[in-house]
């Protein structure tokens, strides 16, 4: 079904040239009233499918407070709300969308090759607010970002969360500065050309101030996620929910300009309806293209390995534009780190890392030790910058007990090797905030609820999770305000922190703009002999750039016999003392002889043809 793409019709509306509206989705209430700055109370009308609205004489402007007061008795927020400035348990602020001034009307949309750069708007500043985003966006120009992903900002309860404990998914989370606050942030990164995409959860709610289910049917025990009852996306009263999720993602797309959507954990989405909600989106999505003229982009987190959810409705697939790939994480981290852990088990070989070159997907229909059974479908024919790739993200630093990045784990040279294979990759690299400078501090785990038993259970879950560690290492508690300002970026520039920056900075320049890696015809992975090194070429318009990979802990020899490469066909040797390297350049012309190239242990050679 398409809805109304031109407008927002949920929740408390400011309509250009007419009075307010408001709508609710209410199918089991007997009376529904609107509390105004807990003076006026008005009555709401019943309308067909369990809808109650309020349109003539609706006396409120922006700024009022507001609740829904239901069967003359309890009161929330509402389901729709745009502002929550008490919190998740507080009263709803009235907000005009339409009344933003935007000054992006040039804004071509996204970019054909992304560079994502994944921020959590409280840790990557000082401030934690999108105002401190915006103070960061020169650096981010600089660094050559084009694109940002922010985690999500659904109203979460207290001030200290990931975010995907978020309860109101319309509301901007208040202590980041709520829905003007983000506007502004997404015209000034438009502005300055680079796209916002967000993330959202439609497949779960958190626990505190989760009040939906007073309202209408929109959970169901037909299904279980890992934090609870599923989204009713198909039993009975289904309708009201679809409409709810739908409408969201037009208003991010809408009216704050929002480029894509970073749909959390799709798999845990469970829709069994002749059309799944995610192609319904797809074409919601496609209906505001249509009017706009701009590109939104959906992108699925899945771990399910099945192609069905990038192939187009036409061929019996949801349309989403692209994929985080988890697997090339895998093999990749295990590869470097040697951690063969819980679904790490799964990789660890340099033929895991080629696959994933090559496949995206390493289980593609192949038996999976792990779980114990064939898995995963083939991805050819899909285009590989449709899979989005990362040497870290929140997940996979976030979810370790201490929160290490990936620089705590392996040495700088190696960090030099795995950052040069993301962005030579035929996929969408994306960074997470700090690795660019190889930042110290840890990603932890941190929630601040006001309720103690939910706060007592989440640490508990936590401990129990890596109770095997607890005896060695001091516990994280998530509640602790000190667990999250120790994840604060502090920017550090100095030393070998400076040699990174400048490394990461040189291989995106490459990726955006060198007349090879910024978009292959063909691209193939091989490792080399027996040994842990991967030669990766990449071929546009007949001209080659070749990647040779050591993973070695020595230094390698790789035939020069089928190359005849030169010094002068060196784009970059990680291991060079100019990214702080133990290679001096007064001695690069003895990296390649005409029989062969030396490869430093744990490094990479980028070689291009002249143009």
């Amino acid at each position: 079904m398409i809805y109304n793409t031109d407008r927002r019709t949920l929740g408390l509306n400011f309509i250009r040239q007419a009075d307010p509206e408001f709508l609710l989705w209410a199918p089991f209430a007997e009376k529904v009233e609107l509390q105004v700055n807990d003076a006026v109370s008005l009555d709401a009308e019943k309308e067909d499918f369990g809808y109650w609205s309020v349109k003539d004489n609706l006396t409120i402007s922006p700024g009022d407070n507001y609740m829904i007061r239901l069967n003359g008795q309890g009161s929330y927020p509402d389901p729709a709300s745009l502002y929550q400035p008490e919190n998740v348990h507080g009263k709803s602020q009235a907000y005009d969308l339409s009344a933003f001034g935007w000054q992006d009307n040039d804004w071509k949309g996204l970019q054909e090759e992304n560079i994502i750069y994944e921020l959590h708007t409280g840790t990557f500043s000082e401030q934690g607010t999108f105002s401190g985003i915006a103070g960061k966006i020169g650096y981010l120009k600089d660094l050559g970002i084009n694109t940002i992903e922010i985690m999500p900002v659904g109203q979460f309860p207290g001030s200290r969360n990931w975010g995907y404990d978020g309860v109101l998914v319309y509301s901007v989370q208040n202590s980041y500065g709520g829905p003007l606050e983000l506007q502004k942030l997404v015209n000034l990164c438009h502005l300055n050309g680079i796209a916002v995409i967000l993330d959202v959860v439609y497949n779960h709610l958190g626990p505190e101030g989760n009040y939906l289910s007073m309202f209408g049917q929109y959970f169901t025990d037909n299904y279980k996620t890992p934090w609870g009852s599923a989204i009713n996306f198909d039993s009975e009263w289904c309708d009201g929910v679809r409409r709810y999720y739908i409408e969201n993602m037009l208003m991010w797309f809408r009216d704050f300009h929002i480029d894509g959507l970073r749909l959390d954990a799709v798999h845990a989405i469970k829709d069994f309806s002749a059309k799944h909600i995610l192609k319904e989106l797809r074409e919601n999505a496609d209906e505001l293209e249509k009017q706009t003229g701009r590109k939104y982009m959906l992108i699925a987190e899945l771990d399910l390995n099945d192609v069905k959810y990038l192939v187009q409705p036409t061929y019996g697939g949801y349309g989403l534009d692209k994929q985080w790939c988890d697997e090339w994480h895998h093999a990749i981290h295990s590869l470097v780190t040697g951690e063969r852990n819980g679904y790490y088990s799964d990789f660890g070989k340099t033929f895991h890392l080629v696959k994933s070159f090559n496949d995206a997907y390493v289980y593609d229909g192949v038996w999976s030790e792990h779980r114990k059974r064939t898995f995963g479908s083939s991805t050819r024919g899909i285009d590989k910058n449709r899979f989005v790739i990362f040497t870290q993200n929140h997940d996979h630093i976030g979810n370790r007990m201490l929160g290490e990045r990936l620089g705590r784990l392996i040495d700088f040279e190696s960090l030099k090797l795995v950052a040069a294979a993301m962005f030579i990759s035929p996929f969408t690299p994306m960074i997470f905030m700090g690795e660019e400078y190889n930042a110290p501090n840890p990603f932890l785990y941190f929630t601040s609820h006001s309720d103690e038993e939910l706060s007592r259970l989440v640490s508990q879950g936590r401990k129990s999770e890596f109770q095997d560690f607890l005896n060695s290492e001091t516990f994280p508690e998530p509640q602790d305000e000190a667990v999250f300002n120790k994840s604060v970026l502090k920017f550090e520039n100095s030393g070998m922190h400076r040699y990174m920056m400048n490394y990461y900075r040189e291989l995106i320049r490459l990726r955006k703009y060198h007349h090879v890696i910024k978009k292959y015809d063909s691209s193939e992975a091989r490792q080399s002999g027996d040994m842990k090194a991967i030669v990766f070429s990449g071929i546009k318009n007949g001209k080659r750039i070749i990647a040779i990979m050591n993973f070695e802990d020595q230094l390698l020899k790789i035939s020069n016999s089928g190359y005849r490469f030169t010094k002068d066909n060196i784009l970059i040797n990680s291991a060079s003392e100019i990214w702080g390297g133990p290679i001096a350049d007064r001695d690069s012309q003895d990296v390649i002889a005409d029989d062969y190239i030396k490869v430093n242990q744990r490094s990479v050679i980028i070689f291009s043809d002249k143009e």
